[in-house]
C-alpha cells in the first residue's frame, strides 16, 4: 500500500484528489490538510510514500514546508499558477498538476510517480532552493521542532556559518540551512547588501560607517553590531545609500 497526504487549502482540490484516487486502491490516503503546518506534521506522524502538495497556501506556502521536512516523499504539485509549476520542479518533482487539471493528467502523474518511486527525490529541496523565490516578507526556521517566522524587516543582518547562515534579529541569531548566495539573490537589493563575503546586512539598521583597515570599513548598526565592510562591498554600499 502506497501511503499519500494531501496538502491543499482548497476542500474541493482535496475531494477531487480522492475521487481520482479511487481508481488507484493501491494508494491509501492518510492525511488530509489545510496548510503548509498541517502537512509538515501529518509527514513526520505518518512517513507517506506520496503527497499531493499545493503551493500557496496559507501560513507557509508549499515550498517553505518542504524546506522543513527531514526526509522528502516523493511529491506531485497541484497548483492553480502556471509559473510556479514548471522551472524548477519538471525535473526533480514527480509530476506536477496545473488546476483544473483532468482524470486522464491526473493518471498520467500517478504512473510517473510509479516507475520513479524507487529514485531518490531529495533533490527536491536543493532545486527549488536555486529556482524559485522565497517568500520575499519572511524566512521560515525550524528550532527545536518547532516553525518560527521571521519577517524580513526584522533582519539585522546575515552571516555565513559553515553549511548554513547564520540570521541574526533582535530576538537573537537562527540558523538557516542555505547558502549566503541564496539570499543574495532572494532578498531585496535595495534593503539588502552583500558587504563582504561573509556578511549581507540590512541597510535601515546602519547608524554609521567608519573607516577601518586597509580600504574597509565597519558598518555599526542600531544594535551596536560592527559588520565588516569588505572593499568590494563598499561601493554597493554606498550606492544604495545615496552616498
Amino acid at each position: 500500500m502506497i501511503k499519500t497526504v494531501l496538502i491543499d487549502d482548497e476542500p474541493l482540490a482535496r475531494e477531487l484528489v480522492k475521487e481520482f484516487l479511487q481508481a488507484h486502491p493501491q494508494i491509501e490516503v492518510v492525511a488530509e490538510c489545510n496548510d503548509g503546518f498541517e502537512g509538515l506534521k501529518a509527514i513526520q506522524q505518518h512517513q507517506p510514500d506520496l503527497i499531493f502538495l499545493d503551493i500557496q497556501m496559507p501560513k507557509i506556502n508549499g515550498f517553505e514546508m518542504l524546506e522543513l521536512v527531514d526526509k522528502i516523499p516523493c511529491v506531485i504539485f497541484t497548483t492553480a499558477f502556471e509559473e510556479y509549476a514548471i522551472r524548477a520542479f519538471e525535473v526533480n518533482a514527480i509530476d506536477y498538476l496545473l488546476k483544473p487539471f483532468s482524470r486522464d493528467r491526473f493518471d498520467k502523474a500517478l504512473q510517473k510517480m510509479l516507475e520513479r518511486r524507487t529514485e531518490v527525490t531529495a533533490a527536491i529541496l536543493e532545486s527549488t532552493s536555486q529556482e524559485m523565490p522565497m517568500q520575499h516578507n519572511r524566512v521560515v526556521v525550524k528550532i527545536n521542532g518547532k516553525i518560527k517566522i521571521i519577517p524580513v524587516q526584522d533582519i539585522h543582518y546575515l552571516e555565513a556559518a559553515d553549511d548554513y547562515v547564520k540570521i541574526v534579529t533582535q530576538e537573537g541569531s537562527f540558523l538557516k540551512n542555505k547558502t549566503m548566495a541564496f539570499f543574495e539573490k532572494m532578498l531585496d537589493p535595495q534593503q539588502f547588501i552583500r558587504v563582504h563575503r561573509s556578511f549581507i546586512l540590512n541597510v535601515s539598521q546602519i547608524t554609521r560607517i567608519d573607516p577601518y583597515e586597509k580600504e574597509t570599513y565597519l558598518a555599526i548598526l542600531r544594535d551596536g553590531s560592527k559588520i565588516l565592510v569588505s572593499k568590494t562591498g563598499y561601493p554597493k554600499l554606498k550606492e544604495v545609500l545615496g552616498l
